[in-house]
């Protein structure tokens, strides 16, 4: 008689092997692994064998001793070997793939387009925190206006969507009117004074932004704007006869047009190069370097060579973002991107030098303005400012300090 075992092996086999015994082979097995012998005229009869004797566990796993022959289906030591390295590796880049997984990211977007040099100063920030911070924290950013404009960034930043972003001057006033201040019509009438004026008030510009939870890192010249149109300008009932964009959101530059008496088409930024494509506006305003990078110049045949308002923004990240980094991170990413701010604000009067120079080649022609029109413009400026601290949209002590500055630079400079 023939008696089935089923022996269980080792759970990587995933096998069951049937082996058939006979019963009397299948009883002496069976005292041979409990260490029994088998003394002459002592044998149980196998049927007491089966009836008291607990199941034989087979499976090496739970019998040491048995010293039955391993199934032809194990593998070799070697291959076990091989196996157990294969999956160490297999470990190791798992591990890698949670730690990578693990890095806080700081995501910004800004409507710069990739490949500028705001784009270049502010990769090379993201490749040296990546550094600093041994891949704790990591700067995605997001270029070319693929996230939106920049009310679309601060929207996405309130819900956590984006994290950070850098944002024009127009944009930051909607978080505080005191960002307001810097770009009033005809405030500054050089570098120089911008220069003067921004050594003693950055800093409670930039801690404005803060009281609001948003971190600046420094505020970044964008420039002195200019008007640039399809038709010449030299008079300001020339650029009556014309379609004007104004920034949408942008109290500051309604005031100017309402107080010229001009109608102007409010757009997007993202949208301006569109609207001069199909022919919505005709006449845009910004600085030289934002016409070269933004494209504008191809559309456009004449600068009015008038700086109508200086133009600034800021790279901000949300304060409820940057407060979950790690101290010593949250001190290397402030100083790094510091100086991003630095350089970006250092080279960007440079390069409107060189843009100019560039739209001149590209047959720009530069219009030049009498004393009669700069007259009937600082009226519009006038006119503009003052309608503007009347609705509050910009802080009179702050404004009042601004002036000071000025006046006290100005009266120093006749003095010498």
């Amino acid at each position: 008689m023939t008696r089935q075992s089923t022996i269980h092996l080792p759970r990587p086999l995933k096998k069951r092997v049937k082996v058939s015994l006979h019963r009397s082979q299948f009883a002496g097995l069976r005292r041979q692994v409990a260490g029994k012998s088998s003394p002459a005229g002592g044998d149980k009869t196998s049927s007491e064998t089966d009836a008291f004797s607990p199941p034989l566990p087979l499976s090496p796993i739970f019998s040491p001793s048995a010293t039955l022959p391993l199934p032809p289906s194990v593998p070799p030591p070697s291959a076990t070997r091989y196996f157990a390295r294969l999956f160490l590796a297999a470990l190791v880049l798992v591990c890698a793939a949670i730690g990578s997984a693990d890095a806080a990211q700081l995501k910004i977007a800004t409507v710069a387009p990739d490949g500028s040099f705001w784009m270049t100063e502010v990769k090379k920030g993201a490749e040296e925190i990546e550094k600093v911070t041994e891949g704790r924290v990591r700067l995605r950013v997001y270029p070319g206006g693929t996230m939106g404009n920049d009310q679309a960034v601060l929207r996405k930043m309130r819900i956590g969507q984006l994290h950070g972003g850098m944002i024009t001057g127009l944009s930051l006033a909607s978080i505080t009117s005191d960002l307001q201040l810097y770009g009033l019509p005809f405030l500054f009438g050089s570098y120089d004074e911008v220069d003067a004026v921004r050594a003693k008030m950055d800093a409670p510009l930039i801690e404005a932004l803060d009281a609001k939870g948003y971190i600046s890192f420094g505020l970044i010249e964008g420039g002195f704007a200019y008007i640039m149109s399809q038709k010449p300008a030299a008079t300001l009932s020339d650029f009556k006869g014309q379609k004007a964009w104004s920034p949408e959101g942008d109290v500051i530059a309604d005031a100017i047009y309402s107080a010229a008496g001009l109608s102007p088409v409010p757009l997007p930024l993202s949208d301006v190069l569109t609207g001069l494509q199909t022919g919505l506006i005709d006449t845009v305003v910004g600085p030289p370097v934002a016409a070269v990078a933004l494209q504008w110049f191809t559309r456009t045949k004449y600068l009015t060579d008038l700086p109508i308002l200086y133009t600034y923004g800021s790279i901000v990240v949300s304060a409820k973002a940057f407060s979950k980094l790690g101290a010593a991170d949250q001190i290397a990413i402030r100083e790094i991107l510091r100086s991003v701010c630095a350089r970006l604000n250092e080279r960007t009067r440079t390069d409107n030098l060189q843009a100019r120079k560039a739209l001149a080649k590209q047959g720009i022609e530069f219009v030049t303005v009498d004393e009669a029109t700069k007259g009937q413009w600082s009226k519009v400026a006038v006119d503009a400012t003052t309608t503007l601290r009347k609705k509050g949209e910009v802080p009179s002590a702050l404004y009042e300090t601004l002036q000071r500055h000025l006046n006290i630079y100005r009266q120093g400079t006749i003095a010498d």
